[in-house]
């Protein structure tokens, strides 16, 4: 089984501020890479005290980071014609959109899924479906909203999803847990309710 775990951390409130960028690779059912981008944001040096306060990130850890447009081609190329997934994706993927609206660049090619919909699917009746409960009911250990940690945590706890509905097909498996799925396309995007957007 194949896909990728993305996660985010941002600057500010606002979608198009990253600061870092982590991406878990999954490859026969076992993450065999994590990337991380540190990411020096449209809006440095500021940073929200709120933000910073729930990752840890702070505006000299970015100083000499790349700015977006300096590790996209790059990212680009991992997302290409993969399946993704994120845990609360609706924010992850409104990270993405709105920094590639911000910076003039096109939509990559991909589809993606939200692992909260998919733990819900999955594991009925639990009061919390943050990432940090269901790792601690799995046994998932993790650094807690670092983007690289949180995108390795969140393919762990995928793969913990697969075990309990084997498939060797990741869209048959979603199909099957009836969880929606979402897609990039270079003119716009489609969330996994359905509703479609136009590329900016």
């Amino acid at each position: 089984m194949d896909f990728l775990a993305l996660d985010f951390e941002t600057a500010t409130p606002q979608p198009d501020s990253p600061c870092e960028l982590g991406i878990a690779i999954v490859r026969g059912g076992v993450v065999r890479e994590v990337r991380n981008w540190l990411i020096k944001p449209r809006y440095w040096p500021y940073f929200s005290p709120y933000n910073v306060a729930v990752h840890g990130i702070r505006p000299e850890d970015v100083a000499g980071a790349p700015r977006w447009e300096g590790i996209w081609e790059e990212v680009a190329a991992v997302l290409h014609e993969q399946t993704v997934v994120a845990h609360n994706a609706a924010f992850d993927m409104s990270v993405l959109r709105s920094t590639l609206a911000s910076h003039g660049l096109s939509h990559p090619t991909f589809q993606y899924f939200c692992s909260v919909s998919l733990c819900r699917k999955v594991w009925p009746g639990h009061p919390s479906y943050g990432l940090k409960p269901m790792c601690d009911l799995h046994g998932i250990r993790f650094r807690h909203h670092r983007a690289g940690n949180d995108a390795e945590a969140t393919a762990e706890l995928v793969l913990r999803a697969l075990d309990q509905r084997p498939s060797f097909d990741m869209t048959q498996f979603l199909l099957d847990a009836k969880v929606k799925i979402g897609a990039f396309y270079p003119g716009g995007h489609r969330t996994p309710g359905g509703k479609l957007t136009a590329a900016r």
